[in-house]
Formats: C-alpha cells, sequence, structure tokens
C-alpha cells in the first residue's frame, strides 16, 4: 500500500436482523432439543456461518427425504414453497420457520393478492432459493423476470389485476429500472405500498455508494452464493472503484492493494464480523495502518424467535 494506508469501513455492514434471528433460531433449537437440527438449505448463504453450525451439529439438506421421521426442522432464512411446508408438516417434523419477516411479509402479500384475482411479475434471480420460495406460494400466475428484456417477454393481457413483487436482495437500481420497465408495459400494475427490497440490502447499498469515491479499491466480506453481497461489489464496480468480494481473509491478493492509499470494506447481510475483523488484520499486514468507521445508519431493528425456542420453555 502507499503513504499512511487507511482503511474505511462502511456503515451499516454485516449481519441484518433475520439473519440474526434466523443464526439464534438454530443455535436455541441445538441447545433445547441436542443434535442434531436438519436446515433445510444454507440457513444463510455465508460459508462460515454454516461451517460453525455444522461443528455444532446442524445437518443441512435440501431434500426432506434426507431428514428422519420425528426429527426437529428448520427452514431457512429464505423462505420455502407452500408445498415444502406443507410436505414437511405431513411428515410430522418439529419445525421452526426461519424464514425472514420481510421475505415473510411478501408471502402474504401475494397470497392476499392472490384470493383477489391477481396474477404477479416477480423480479428476481432464477434459481435463488427466495425466489423459489415466493414463487411456490401460487401453483400458478407468477411470471419472473430477470431483466428488462424479459419484462418485453411477457404474455400477458393488459388488466389491472397484476401486481409486481421483487426479491428482497437486488440491486436497488435494477430493481428500479426493471419496475421501470414493467410499469411502462403494464400501466396499470400494481407495486407494493412500501417496496420489498429489505431495509438492509438498501442501507448496505446506500453506504457502498458513499464509500466508493473516497477509496481506491473496495473489498466485500460475503460468499459467492450471497446475492446482497454480490450486489455490493457489483455496485462499487458500477462506481469506478475497484471491488472484489473474498470469503475469508485468506483469499485477498496483495496485488489489490499495491497503488491503494485507502481500502474500503463493506460486508454483505450475512457476512459475521469476525470475518471483517480477520480481513482488516490482514490489510493491515499489507500496509494498512488506521482504520475509521464512516458515518451512517444505526440499524436497531430486531425480530422475535417464533414460538417454542424460548430456552425458559421446557421441551415438549
Amino acid at each position: 500500500m502507499r503513504g499512511e494506508g487507511e482503511i474505511v469501513l462502511a456503515e451499516p455492514r454485516g449481519f441484518c436482523a433475520g439473519v440474526d434471528r434466523a443464526i439464534d433460531i438454530v443455535e436455541k433449537a441445538l441447545l433445547k432439543f441436542g443434535a442434531p437440527i436438519y436446515v433445510r438449505h444454507e440457513i444463510v448463504h455465508n460459508t462460515y456461518v454454516v461451517n460453525d453450525l455444522k461443528s455444532r451439529g446442524a445437518i443441512f439438506i435440501e431434500e426432506l427425504d434426507e431428514v428422519p421421521a420425528g426429527a426437529t426442522l428448520v427452514f431457512s432464512a429464505h423462505g420455502v414453497s407452500q408445498a415444502v411446508q406443507k410436505e414437511a408438516q405431513a411428515r410430522g417434523f418439529r419445525i421452526f420457520d426461519a424464514t425472514c419477516p420481510l421475505v415473510t411479509k411478501v408471502h402474504v402479500e401475494v397470497a392476499k393478492l392472490h384470493k383477489e384475482g391477481f396474477e404477479f411479475i416477480m423480479i428476481g434471480h432464477k434459481g435463488h432459493p427466495e425466489v423459489e420460495g415466493t414463487m411456490g406460494q401460487l401453483d400458478s400466475g407468477i411470471h419472473l423476470v430477470e431483466d428488462v428484456e424479459d419484462v418485453a417477454k411477457l404474455q400477458l393481457p393488459q388488466t389491472d389485476k397484476i401486481a409486481v413483487v421483487t426479491q428482497t436482495t437486488l440491486s436497488v437500481d435494477d430493481a428500479a429500472e426493471i419496475t421501470a420497465a414493467v410499469k411502462a408495459r403494464f400501466p396499470q400494475v400494481r407495486q407494493p405500498k412500501q417496496q420489498d427490497i429489505c431495509y438492509a440490502t438498501q442501507n448496505r447499498q446506500d453506504a457502498v455508494k458513499v464509500l466508493s469515491p473516497q477509496v481506491d479499491v473496495v473489498i466485500v466480506v460475503g460468499s459467492p452464493t450471497s446475492s446482497n453481497s454480490n450486489r455490493l461489489r457489483e455496485l462499487a464496480h458500477k462506481l469506478g472503484t475497484d471491488s472484489y468480494m473474498v470469503d475469508s481473509a485468506a483469499e485477498l491478493q496483495p496485488e489489490w492493494f499495491a497503488n491503494a492509499r485507502r481500502v474500503g470494506l463493506t460486508a454483505g447481510a450475512s457476512a459475521p464480523d469476525v470475518l471483517v475483523q480477520a480481513v482488516i488484520a490482514r490489510i493491515k499486514e499489507l500496509g494498512a495502518i488506521s482504520v475509521r468507521k464512516m458515518d451512517g445508519i444505526e440499524e436497531t431493528i430486531k425480530f422475535p424467535l417464533p414460538k417454542g425456542l424460548r430456552l425458559e420453555e421446557s421441551p415438549e
């Protein structure tokens, strides 16, 4: 690094309330019912978190037939389809739902408007578990678009019974562009009263917009499967700053910092602070002298745990 190298920390960064709650649910279930606890899909998209929970007795599965009868099952923070919910109930598992309440809000809206005769356009990434969960709230009548080109291909009638919903972890700017294309094609489309993109995704993207122009390189701590972490790296890149995403400090490359005076550092909503601290330590080894925290929004949102997981309650 050049000169008096500085690390600038984005604010806010790292864990959001939905991720905190999801991890807490698995930890409390392990304490209360003992290992193993089965979790459908990665509880959150972070390698460190998943490996840590595995070491304590969580078993991550994709198909419910991998779960033995009578076991305790946790649904991941991304949410699940109606079909998965019904199958899990039919198999008689003890179920705890770690779906982020902000994703559940989208599910509730879809169910409500479906009863009123609406069809849906969903903006999101094909194959992402949150998208599969939301689209799986209905048997039909929900159409996925990933970009503006997809909007042009939609085969839907011009009616006031079309509503738009979005994956909660998208790029705010991309989602706005695609929503505008939907509105141009279907002027009567119903949009959510409050956008579906979650507060944590919005806040972390807003922080990167402030951070990027101040630094020579941006490092995002996050796993490759994490949608919101990928969006942070892309956003810094679009703003003209070299940007890299790492799952751990071991992935940092010295050449990234060779000509940098200031390094911006942020973390996706599923990345724990222990990884951020390890990255700070490594960048200091590569020449950073000081660490400065940016001014930013302080997040105080907390989501309650589901019934049956407070430790003072006795096991069933």
